[in-house]
C-alpha cells in the first residue's frame, strides 16, 4: 500500500508540473509539449536531483518506476491510437508529387549524416553488446523523425492550413509519418535480432499483419462506421470494443516483435475517417491520455535523462555536434528538394524548418532505443537536448522565414468602393483609404448591441468605410484533436456562419455589405488583435467588455491587455441593454481621451441626424475652467449647422465629479468617457485600471483610450455632404 501511496504522490506532482510548466513556456509561444517535458526532466537527476538528492530519492524511489513506466507505456498505446486516427488520407492528395520527393529527401539526407555520426559516436558512447546495424539504424531514424502532431499544430495555430506552404507541409509530414514509422520498425526488429538477416521474418510478418488490417479489419471497422452513422452516437459498448481492438492490436504487433506502439498506431490509421466519429472518439479518449498518461510519460522519460553525464567539455561539444548535425540533415534536406520541386526560397526554407521539429514523436523513439539498450544514456540524453533544441527553434524561425504579414489573413475581403455599391458619389480624397474599425467578438449570440454600435460609428455618406467583426478561436491544446486543420477549418467556418447570421440581423440592411468578418486561429488573443489592427490599418478598435473569471475589475483580462497594448486607439463598450441611440453624454476633463471621446461622439453625431450630445465639463469649487482642444474647436467649427445645433456644452461646479457624471447619466442613452482619473477610469501599474464609472453609470458606457495625437476619426467625415441618399438612415 506505502508503493501504492506514493506512485499517486508522484502523479499529482508530474500533472500539477507538467500544466505548470507547460503554459509557461505556451506563453513564450512555445508548444505546450515542450514546457512538458521539460517538466519532466526537472523531477529527474538533471534538476530536482541535483538540487535535493534526498527529495528525489524519497519522492522517486526505484520500486516505483515500474508502476510509472506501466503507466506511460499504456499512455503511449492509446496516443499513437490517436495519432493514427487523425491522420487523414486527405493529407496525402495534396501536392503529392511533390510531397513525396521532399519528405524522402528530407529523411535520407538526414538519415545518410546519422549514419556518419554513428561512425564517430559508435565507438564512444556504445558498447560491443549493441550491432552497428542496430546503432546506425536507430541514430538514422532519430535524425529523420518529424513530430507530425506538433507540426500540425504550429500550422494550425499560424493559420497556415489554407496556404500551399501549410498544405505542402502536412502533407510532407505525413509521408514522413508513415515512411519513419516503417524504418523504426526495421530498426527495432533488427535490434532485437542482431542483424538483418535474422530480421527478415518479423519484417514479413509486420507485412502481413498490415495487409490483414487494411483489408479484413478495415471491413470490420467499416460496419462500425456504419453502425455509429445509423445510431448517430457512440455508446459505451462500441467504446469498450475500440479500445480492446487498440490493445490487442498492440499486443500483436509486439509478439510479432516490432514494438506495441506501432499496433496501436496501424489500427487508428485503419479507422474510417468518417468525420463525427473520428471527432467524438478522439474526444473521448483524448482528454485523460494527454492531461493524465502522457505527463506520465514525459516524467518517467525526464527521469531517464541524466544531463550530469555531459561531464566534460568533449562531451557538450558532441552533443553540439549532434544538434547540428540533425539541424542540418532536415532543414539542407527539405530545403533542397523543395527548391528541386519548384518551390520559392521562402517557402522552401519555411518548410524546412518545420519539417525539423521532432517533439514528443522523438522522444517516444529515444525511450524506445533506450528499453532495448541500443542507445546509452548519455546518448539517450544528447539526443533528448537535440529533440527539445529543434522543435524549439520552429516558431521563431518559420516566424523569421514567412513572418505573418506574408500570410493570408482569412478573411473575406471587401468589395472595392464604388458609386454603384455606395449608391452614392464619394469626394475624391475618401477614395485613399476607408475608415476601418475592428470589433472583437468573443460570443456573436451576445454581441449584437457591440457590432450594431461600430456600424452606427463607421458607416456614413461622406467616407467609405468598413467594420471587420474579428473573432479569434483560441486552442487550449497543444495536441488535442482540436488542433488538426481539418478540424481547425470546421470551426472557423462554424464561427464564420455565426457572425453571418449576426451581420443579416444589422440595421438598416444598407450596411450589411460593409461589414466583413475576420475569423482566425489564436494563441494569444490580445497579441493576435493587436498584429491584426496593425495589418489592417484599423482607426479604432472597438471592444466588448465582459467580467473577468478571476478579478473585479471590469478592464481587467483581455480587454485590459487590449487597453495596454494595442497600437491603436481603443474604445471599450459597456452594453446596458438599450437599442435606443438618440442622446449622446460625454463628460469632459480636457486629456487626450477625452478628445477621442468627444470625437467619436461627433461622429456619431454627423452619422444620425436624430442624436444630440451634451458635453458635460464638471468643476470642483475655485478650479480653474478647461477647454476644449483646439483641435476639437476647430472640427466643431467645420461641422454643418444642423449639427452643431445639437450640441450642448454644460459647465457645472461639483465637490464629486463621478457622481455628477453619474447623475447625467441616467437620461441619456449613451456615455462616451475618456479613461481619465477625473472619471475613475484611471490606468494604474502593471497595466491595471480603475472602473469606478463603468460600475456606477446608469447608461451603457463607451470607454475610450486613445494612442495617438493624430486622428482620423473626423477629418475625412467632415467634406461637404453631396446631394445621394445616404447609407444609413436614421
Amino acid at each position: 500500500m506505502h508503493t501504492v501511496i506514493l506512485v499517486l504522490v508522484e502523479v499529482l506532482i508530474v500533472i500539477c508540473l507538467s500544466r505548470l510548466v507547460g503554459l509557461l513556456f505556451k506563453s513564450i509561444k512555445q508548444p505546450l509539449v515542450i514546457g512538458e517535458i521539460v517538466a519532466g526532466i526537472m523531477l529527474g537527476p538533471s534538476l530536482l536531483g541535483l538540487l535535493a538528492p534526498q527529495l528525489s530519492a524519497t519522492l522517486f524511489p526505484p520500486e516505483t518506476l515500474p508502476f510509472l513506466n506501466v503507466l506511460s507505456q499504456v499512455g503511449l498505446i492509446f496516443f499513437m491510437f490517436l495519432i493514427g486516427l487523425e491522420l487523414n488520407p486527405k493529407y496525402l492528395s495534396g501536392q503529392l508529387e511533390v510531397a513525396v520527393l521532399t519528405s524522402h529527401v528530407s529523411i535520407l539526407v538526414p538519415f545518410s549524416l546519422g549514419t556518419l555520426l554513428s561512425l564517430l559516436l559508435y565507438p564512444l558512447v556504445s558498447n560491443a553488446s549493441v550491432s552497428f546495424t542496430a546503432f546506425t539504424l536507430f541514430l538514422g531514424a532519430a535524425m529523420s523523425i518529424t513530430a507530425f502532431p506538433v507540426l500540425a499544430r504550429i500550422i494550425t495555430e499560424n493559420n497556415l492550413q489554407g496556404t500551399r506552404l501549410g498544405t505542402l507541409a502536412l502533407t510532407c509530414a505525413a509521408v514522413d509519418d508513415v515512411t519513419a514509422w516503417c524504418l523504426l520498425a526495421v530498426a527495432i526488429a533488427v535490434a532485437r535480432t542482431g542483424n538483418i538477416i535474422g530480421a527478415l521474418p518479423t519484417i514479413a510478418e509486420s507485412f502481413i499483419y498490415i495487409a490483414l488490417m487494411v483489408t479484413v479489419g478495415r471491413w470490420f471497422l467499416q460496419r462500425l462506421a456504419a453502425h455509429y452513422h445509423r445510431a448517430g452516437r457512440l455508446s459505451q459498448l462500441v467504446l469498450a470494443g475500440i479500445y480492446v481492438a487498440v490493445v490487442a492490436s498492440a499486443l500483436l504487433t509486439e509478439l510479432i516483435g516490432i514494438h506495441l506502439i506501432f499496433g496501436a498506431f496501424l489500427l487508428g490509421a485503419a479507422m474510417p475517417k468518417n468525420a463525427d466519429l473520428v471527432r467524438e472518439l478522439a474526444i473521448k479518449t483524448e482528454d485523460f491520455v494527454l492531461i493524465f498518461l502522457l505527463p506520465i510519460f514525459f516524467a518517467y522519460s525526464g527521469l531517464r535523462t541524466q544531463i550530469g553525464l555531459l561531464n566534460r567539455p568533449e562531451l557538450w561539444l558532441l552533443c553540439a555536434v549532434v544538434v547540428l548535425v540533425a539541424i542540418a540533415g532536415k532543414y539542407i534536406g527539405t530545403y533542397i528538394a523543395a527548391r528541386f520541386s519548384g518551390i520559392n526560397k521562402r517557402e522552401a526554407s519555411a518548410l524546412g524548418w518545420l519539417m525539423n521539429t521532432r517533439g514528443l514523436t522523438e522522444l517516444i523513439v529515444l525511450n524506445i532505443g533506450l528499453e532495448l539498450g541500443v542507445i546509452s544514456p548519455l546518448l539517450f540524453t544528447m539526443l533528448v537536448i537535440m529533440a527539445l533544441v529543434t522543435t524549439f527553434m520552429t516558431s521563431p524561425l518559420l516566424e523569421w522565414a514567412y513572418p505573418k504579414k506574408l500570410i493570408k489573413l482569412d478573411v473575406v475581403e471587401p468589395e472595392p468602393i464604388t458609386e454603384d455599391n455606395l449608391n452614392t458619389t464619394i469626394s475624391h480624397d475618401a477614395y485613399l483609404r476607408p475608415y476601418r474599425i475592428l470589433v472583437p467578438v468573443a460570443n456573436p449570440s451576445t454581441q449584437k448591441g457591440l457590432l450594431q454600435l461600430a456600424v452606427t460609428l463607421g458607416l456614413n455618406f461622406r467616407q467609405p468605410a468598413v467594420v471587420n467583426p474579428l473573432s479569434l478561436i483560441e486552442l487550449e491544446e497543444d495536441y488535442g484533436f482540436e488542433n488538426t486543420p481539418d478540424e481547425a477549418d470546421r470551426l472557423i467556418l462554424q464561427r464564420r456562419q455565426q457572425l453571418e447570421e449576426l451581420i443579416i440581423t444589422l440595421e438598416p440592411p444598407t450596411t450589411q455589405p460593409f461589414v466583413h468578418p475576420i475569423v482566425q486561429i489564436s494563441s494569444n488573443v490580445a497579441r493576435e488583435t493587436a498584429q491584426i489592427a496593425k495589418h489592417e490599418q484599423a482607426d479604432l478598435i472597438l471592444v466588448g467588455w465582459h467580467r473577468p473569471a478571476f478579478s473585479n475589475n471590469r478592464l481587467g483580462g483581455r480587454v485590459g491587455q487590449i487597453l495596454s497594448t494595442v497600437p491603436v486607439d481603443v474604445a471599450v463598450f459597456v452594453d446596458r441593454g438599450g437599442e435606443r441611440l438618440e442622446s449622446l453624454l460625454v463628460p469632459y476633463s480636457a486629456n487626450i481621451h477625452d478628445d477621442l471621446a468627444l470625437t467619436l461622439a461627433l461622429r456619431l453625431l454627423i452619422n444620425r441626424d436624430t442624436c444630440t450630445l451634451q458635453v458635460l465639463q464638471v468643476h470642483k469649487e475655485n478650479q480653474a475652467h478647461e477647454e476644449l482642444s483646439y483641435e476639437l474647436y476647430a472640427m466643431i467649427e467645420r461641422l454643418p449647422a444642423s449639427v452643431r445645433d445639437r450640441i450642448n456644452i454644460k459647465i457645472i461646479h461639483a465637490p464629486d465629479p463621478i457622481a455628477a457624471v453619474v447623475a447625467a447619466s441616467e437620461s441619456v442613452d449613451l456615455t462616451i468617457a475618456g479613461t481619465s482619473r477625473a472619471w475613475g477610469i484611471e490606468r494604474q501599474t502593471l497595466g491595471r485600471y480603475t472602473d469606478e464609472l463603468a460600475i456606477q453609470c446608469r447608461s451603457s458606457l463607451l470607454i475610450t483610450r486613445r494612442y495617438s495625437q493624430l486622428s482620423s476619426h473626423l477629418t475625412s467625415a467632415l467634406s461637404e455632404p453631396n446631394h445621394q441618399e445616404p447609407i444609413v438612415n436614421s
